[in-house]
């Protein structure tokens, strides 16, 4: 599910479910979690990295699985794996960056919010598409995006359902730095280092300062969106969207 590799102190943690564009699943959401929590408690991983294989990101939450979902259980009650990780990337200690070296989509963009550094591919495209499965917002995404890119910057992506090029990206403030794509996991890596050569607990200190006045925020943002996934999810607009993809998924296996 995921590959992880240490060197100079920055641990690289790639996504590693490329036949699914790298989308998360259960296992997956508890494979990164447990590989961030290592790497929060070893004492030599000063920086992380996270990246995905293949031609994606991440591709969001695995659709696929929403349909098999247990309906007598609301969704983020049942989405154990999800929590689990938003827990995890809020109270992550370290510096994180992510080098983002295909399409991110859903969480693929959102995770994005709670990186410190994020680097893209010149080819890489993000996309929230949120309204057009007839959802809500996930990932704190509508308290960090508009801290980060503005709030008509984030009221397009997480209102549009359209893809944000690179550029764009980085233009608005999502991307720090935008990469040939054969260049953004090394850059990523490189930058990383020059953090990771610092003491760690100074690393640590700045992060807990810059961190520590939006957290409640973050965490209200969270449970606000849970409480409209659950109003939203199985509703007419949910329901054919996941409909039409599990058909468009299916169409080229019966042909």
């Amino acid at each position: 599910m995921i590959i992880t590799k240490t060197e100079n102190r920055v641990r690289t943690i790639t996504f590693d479910r490329a036949q699914a564009m790298n989308a998360f699943n259960e296992a997956l959401y508890a494979a990164t979690s447990e590989a961030l929590h290592d790497a929060a408690a070893e004492p030599d991983i000063a920086v992380v990295v996270l990246t995905g294989s293949g031609r994606a990101f991440c591709a969001g939450t695995d659709l696929q699985e929403m349909p098999e979902r247990d309906t007598s259980v609301p969704y983020t009650e049942g989405a154990r794996g999800f929590t689990r990780l938003m827990d995890t990337v809020i109270d992550f200690p370290k510096p994180m960056v992510c080098a983002v070296n295909g399409i991110g989509v859903g969480l693929g963009t959102t995770l994005l919010g709670f990186a410190d550094l994020v680097f893209m591919s010149e080819t890489a495209r993000l996309k929230c598409p949120f309204t057009s499965l007839g959802i809500a917002p996930e990932a704190a995404s509508t308290y960090l995006l508009p801290e980060l890119v503005g709030r008509q910057n984030a009221a397009w992506i997480l209102m549009s359902s359209q893809w944000i090029t690179a550029e764009e990206a980085r233009a608005m403030g999502l991307a720090w730095k935008v990469c040939a794509p054969e260049d953004v996991l090394p850059t990523a890596i490189r930058y990383a280092e020059q953090l990771a050569a610092q003491p760690i607990e100074s690393l640590v200190a700045v992060k807990k300062a810059m961190r520590a006045p939006h957290v409640d925020d973050i965490r209200a943002a969270l449970a606000r969106e849970n409480a409209l996934i659950d109003e939203l999810i199985g509703g007419p607009a949910n329901v054919k969207a996941l409909a039409d993809f599990v058909a468009a998924k299916a169409t080229p296996q019966e042909q």
